[in-house]
């Protein structure tokens, strides 16, 4: 198999990653990287694996969540598979890490993570965010998926 390398990786310069803040609700990501993620296929999971099971870096963190997010998208199998690391954020209280998991649940469908959704959705709601958009949306919507398969991607 042809793991992805860090030196690969490295070779290229890519636009660091910006969390939403003020008026501006959504990521900003360099659309290079993902691409370059999303064509390496399950080559890219232990890379990406080991960027989430280290990093402590909030926008690193929610940048390689996004990239995961756009692999499924684009038909890449495996994710499910690296549930226990992706577990390590089941109780953030980011709401960045929180939607772009939420979105990644909704989508494998990983019997494990249907009670950290739920437990998300409760500790929101019981400390609302003071970010400029709600996770909860998401969260529902992954609680959803899981309760009624039409609310599915």
């Amino acid at each position: 198999m042809n793991y992805l390398t860090v030196n690969s990786y490295n070779s290229c310069t890519y636009m660091q990653p910006s969390l939403p803040q003020h008026n501006r609700n959504y990521m900003l990501v360099d659309s290079r990287k993902v691409d370059y993620f999303v064509k390496q296929k399950e080559n890219a999971l232990p890379y990406l694996s080991n960027v989430i099971a280290n990093s402590n870096n909030e926008a690193q963190l929610a940048e390689s969540l996004y990239i995961l997010n756009s692999m499924i998208d684009n038909g890449v199998e495996g994710v499910d598979k690296i549930y226990p690391v992706l577990s390590r954020l089941n109780n953030t209280t980011s709401p960045n890490i929180q939607t772009f998991l939420a979105g990644i649940y909704r989508k494998t469908q990983i019997p494990d993570a249907f009670g950290p959704l739920v437990k998300m959705l409760i500790q929101n709601s019981l400390h609302p965010t003071t970010s400029n958009f709600d996770p909860n949306e998401e969260i529902g919507g992954a609680i959803l998926a899981y309760l009624n398969p039409r609310f599915r991607n």
